[in-house]
C-alpha cells in the first residue's frame, strides 16, 4: 500500500524559503514508474500543480513555479522534498504530496492516484 506523508513548518515568514518533505512508504520512489509530485490548494482556489520528480530523477515544474522552486529527493530515505523561495502571503495553502501515473498538467484530482493528507503552510510575519 502506497502511503505519503508531508512534514515541515506550518508558518513561514515572507521572503523566506518554504521547505517540505514527503516520506513515501510501500514503494520505492526509484523503482515504481511515476511522477512524485507537489500540489497545493490556496484558500478558496483550485488545486495547483507545483512540480514533480520521476523515478529516474527527472524534474518538471508547473508553469507558475519554475523560477523559484526546487524539488529533490533522498533515495536512501525514500523521500522527496520541496523548496519554494521568496514566499509571499499568496503562497499560503495546503500543500500535498502525491503520485501521478503521467506528467501532471493542472494538478486536478484525477491526475493523481495517491495522496498525502496535506499540510497547512501559512506565510505571515
Amino acid at each position: 500500500q502506497v502511503q505519503l506523508q508531508e512534514s515541515g513548518p506550518g508558518l513561514v515568514k515572507p521572503s523566506q524559503t518554504l521547505s517540505l518533505t514527503c516520506a513515501v512508504s510501500g514503494v520505492s520512489i526509484t523503482s515504481n514508474y511515476g511522477y512524485w509530485s507537489w500540489v497545493r490548494q490556496p484558500p478558496g482556489k483550485e488545486l495547483e500543480w507545483v512540480g514533480s520528480i520521476t523515478d529516474t530523477g527527472s524534474i518538471y515544474y508547473g508553469p507558475y513555479f519554475k523560477s523559484r522552486t526546487s524539488i529533490s529527493r533522498d533515495t536512501s530515505a525514500n523521500l522527496f522534498t520541496l523548496q519554494l523561495r521568496s514566499v509571499t502571503p499568496e503562497d499560503t495553502a495546503v500543500y500535498y504530496c502525491a503520485r501521478a501515473p503521467n506528467l501532471p498538467v493542472t494538478g486536478g484530482l484525477d491526475e493523481f492516484n495517491f495522496w498525502g493528507q496535506g499540510t497547512q503552510v501559512t506565510v505571515s510575519s
